[in-house]
C-alpha cells in the first residue's frame, strides 16, 4: 500500500523558515516527479511546487519563487520543501504528491497524495 507522509508543518512567525519532509512508502518513486501542493482555508488546492525524478528539473508557483526549494533524496524515497521567507498568505495545508512528471503535477494531476500538514504563518 503506498503511503505519503507529510511531517514539519507548524507555527512560524512571518520571516520565518519551515521545512517540510514527505516519506514515501510502499514502493520506490525515483522514477516519478514528486511535488508540493497547498490547500488555504477557503480556496481550492494549488500547485507549489515540482521536481523531477533525477532532481534537476523543477518548477515553482510564482508566488513562491525564489523562498521555497524543492528538493528529493531518491535513496530514502522522500521529497522536502524548505520555506524561507514566509508570508501570513503562505498559511495553509501542505500536501505532497506524486505524479508522472512535472508538467502534470503543475496542472494538479496527481496519482498519489498525501494527507497533508498544516503551516501557520503569523503577523
Amino acid at each position: 500500500q503506498v503511503q505519503l507522509v507529510e511531517s514539519g508543518g507548524g507555527l512560524v512567525q512571518a520571516g520565518g523558515s519551515l521545512r517540510l519532509s514527505c516519506a514515501a512508502s510502499g514502493r520506490t518513486f525515483a522514477s516519478n516527479a514528486m511535488g508540493w501542493f497547498r490547500q488555504a482555508p477557503g480556496k481550492e488546492r494549488e500547485f507549489v511546487a515540482a521536481i523531477g525524478w533525477s532532481g534537476t528539473s523543477t518548477n515553482y508557483e510564482d508566488s513562491v519563487k525564489g523562498r521555497f526549494t524543492i528538493s528529493r533524496d531518491n535513496a530514502k524515497n522522500t521529497v522536502s520543501l524548505q520555506m524561507n521567507s514566509l508570508k501570513p498568505e503562505d498559511t495553509a495545508v501542505y500536501y505532497c504528491a506524486v505524479g508522472l512528471s512535472i508538467w502534470t503535477l503543475t496542472l494538479n494531476r496527481a496519482d498519489y497524495w498525501g494527507k497533508g500538514t498544516l503551516v501557520t504563518v503569523s503577523s
